[in-house]
């Protein structure tokens, strides 16, 4: 996986020109921050830039597209000239469900696995009383995850066949992103306010 040339001021910039909504805006955030966390975990961490930006554009066409999800996210993605493998990476964390091209790299596994998840983690935050990921415990997100009421919208089928894809048990992709949102809250909240 390359470095990447585009800046996140370019990134950030097309993304707003495409996403107004607050709740969309949060979601790449969160998901830029998760993707940062994971490349230094996983080992990945002179392309954590890359991963990040692929974080904070994977939705780029969904607010104003959505019946071409991950279709029209190529055109998009050219007015800041991204890569190939950024517009392959923002196409595939769609797999199966509204885009043919298939996750290959690790990185593009993680997006997968992680997106849906970021989504069960911050509505399961939302009910707790801190109104915080910080004091969540694994074992309380596992329960949210079996309630299939609880977040209906968020597939707990997705998130499954992500963790398959990486060769992890739904434990360990649980866990990991559940760290990830907790040791990034404060700064993705700051970046929130700031936009």
């Amino acid at each position: 996986m390359p470095t990447t040339h585009i800046t996140r001021e370019q990134a950030l910039a097309l993304l707003k020109k495409y996403n107004q909504q607050p709740f969309h805006l949060l979601h790449a955030l969160t998901v830029e921050a998760v993707m940062r966390y994971y490349a230094n975990q996983l080992g990945y961490g002179a392309e954590a830039d890359f991963w990040a930006l692929c974080g904070l554009l994977h939705d780029i066409d969904f607010e104003q597209y959505p019946d071409q999800h991950c279709k029209k996210a190529p055109e998009l993605l050219k007015e800041i000239n991204a890569e190939d493998d950024l517009v392959h990476a923002v196409c595939s964390h769609g797999y199966g469900l509204v885009s043919d091209v298939a996750p290959q790299h690790e990185m593009e596994k993680v997006l997968f696995a992680s997106d849906e998840l970021t989504g069960l983690i911050g509505a399961a935050a939302r009910m707790r009383p801190s109104k915080s990921t910080k004091d969540m415990e694994l074992s309380s997100l596992k329960k949210k995850f079996k309630d299939k009421k609880f977040a209906a919208g968020c597939s707990r089928d997705v998130i499954k066949q992500g963790a398959q894809m990486l060769g992890w048990d739904l434990d360990k992709l649980l866990d990991m992103t559940l760290q990830a949102m907790k040791e990034t809250e404060d700064q993705v909240a700051a970046q929130n306010a700031a936009l």
